[in-house]
């Protein structure tokens, strides 16, 4: 098979994407009569085409979204275990308002980082202004001490995001090598972790409500734990329900953030027979609480950046040079 290149779909894309291809199905619509009223960005229409030749030549959604690059290799998953099953558009749904509700979050920190990045700008042109007043900067060095740090910031936000999808195309089961990284970061660590188990209990609870068996979901939940270390801990549940125990007996023998709910939640959908409903109930719960850490973020990291922002042009301002790099002689 061919190696599969993820393409980067925005949230807002790949939730239209699954809001389509729910609705289409509950119409009842051929997949590929389906695709062929679906618009999606630009940068996907070779994805889009690729897909629709894949399908037109006998390959299922699943493994076709995945070749073509606009299903992730976890939404591939859920796809397949959903064809399996029967239940495409209720999975469908659930991938859409994963999006959805993922493209929203992101907005509202955009939205709150949108007036912080506006003052840096402002700050790093006002900053230099008394060195270029008093003539110990000509108009070319003035320029230069406010664009070296957007250019600096620039390369380093392309870097983060390349390392990003770099991330996001890690195949299932697979490695990153941002994974010591992330899970060694203050407060973001933990919260990591947490989305890491969020998607492991959501994957399954799809997959179970899917129809999947449970012994052939773990595995492909257990691959949807970025984590490789978190992952290796969580890869004995399978050893565990083979050698006949429950879910609840593999779940209490591991130690993770929210175990205790978990757990109950687990015990209850085993002995009422609502097992995915109870699992897909903790997932909930998990990214109510990743929810409010964004929220948590979103005011203070704008209100951390003004104060800073503020110091250091007041800083700059009353010493005339500051904090202003060293430019070359020629531009002096």
């Amino acid at each position: 098979m061919a190696r599969s290149i993820f393409v980067q779909l925005d949230l807002n894309a790949s939730a239209q994407l699954f809001t389509h291809l729910a609705a289409m199905e509950r119409a009842g619509v051929p997949v590929l009569q389906a695709l062929a009223s679906l618009s999606l960005p630009t940068q996907a229409d070779a994805a889009l085409q690729r897909l629709r030749q894949l399908l037109a030549g006998g390959s299922d959604m699943a493994s076709a979204g995945l070749r073509s690059g606009l299903l992730s290799p976890l939404d591939s998953s859920l796809v397949h275990a959903a064809q399996a099953s029967g239940c495409l558009a209720i999975t469908y749904a659930r991938l859409a308002e994963r999006y959805r509700h993922q493209a929203q979050q992101a907005a509202l920190l955009k939205s709150r980082l949108l007036m912080p990045a506006a003052v840096l700008i402002l700050a790093l042109f006002i900053q230099p202004l008394p060195a270029l007043v008093g003539g110990q900067l000509s108009v070319a060095g003035y320029l230069w001490v406010g664009l070296r740090p957007l250019l600096l910031l620039a390369g380093l936000y392309g870097l983060g995001r390349q390392l990003y999808l770099r991330h996001r195309r890690t195949p299932l089961g697979g490695a990153s090598l941002l994974d010591g990284l992330l899970q060694g970061l203050p407060l973001l660590g933990t919260a990591y972790r947490r989305r890491n188990l969020r998607d492991f209990f959501e994957s399954l609870g799809l997959m179970l409500e899917a129809g999947l068996p449970m012994l052939d979901a773990l595995p492909k939940a257990c691959a949807s734990i970025s984590n490789a270390p978190l992952r290796a801990q969580f890869a004995g549940l399978q050893r565990a329900i083979q050698g006949g125990q429950s879910l609840a007996q593999g779940i209490a023998t591991l130690d993770f953030p929210g175990q205790g709910l978990a757990l109950g939640l687990i015990r209850t959908g085993e002995a009422s027979g609502t097992l995915p409903a109870s699992l897909l109930n903790y997932a909930n719960v998990e990214s109510q609480k990743l929810d409010s850490l964004r929220e948590q973020l979103a005011t203070w990291l704008p209100r951390l950046l003004y104060a800073g922002l503020m110091l250091w042009m007041a800083y700059g301002l009353l010493t005339g040079g500051g904090f202003s790099p060293q430019l070359p002689e020629e531009l002096r």
